[in-house]
């Protein structure tokens, strides 16, 4: 189950790489966009890193991950943007405690669907 996980989340960074040219929007929103991508990517190589036989460890980057949504929903300027970091991330949180009892069917949802939402709001 967990390589399954980390193959969504792999698979949820090459989509957010179209978040890149996103910098053609109106005030900070490719800023944004950009730290959003910055983000995953951190998140992945963190969990990466965790071995396959602690899935419980997976929880605290969830949360620190959900942080930074948060953290880049308050910074942006557009409304859409705005509301689709707050959604992810608070989706990114309720998925974190099924995490940290080694439950990823939660998590794997939530980004498979990340892409999609984010990226239309950066476009």
């Amino acid at each position: 189950m967990r390589y399954r996980a980390v193959r969504a989340l792999a698979g949820s960074v090459v989509v957010l790489g179209t978040l890149s040219g996103c910098g053609v929007l109106s005030g900070n929103s490719g800023q944004v966009c950009t730290d959003t991508k910055k983000a995953f990517e951190q998140y992945i190589t963190q969990v990466r890193s965790i071995p396959a036989a602690e899935p419980a460890r997976w929880r605290q980057p969830t949360e620190q991950l959900a942080g930074r949504l948060d953290g880049l929903a308050k910074k942006a300027d557009d409304d859409d943007l705005k509301k689709a970091l707050k959604g992810e991330a608070d989706k990114l949180r309720a998925a974190a405690a099924p995490v940290g009892t080694g439950d990823v069917a939660q998590l794997n949802t939530v980004m498979k669907e990340t892409p999609a939402t984010i990226g239309k709001a950066c476009d």
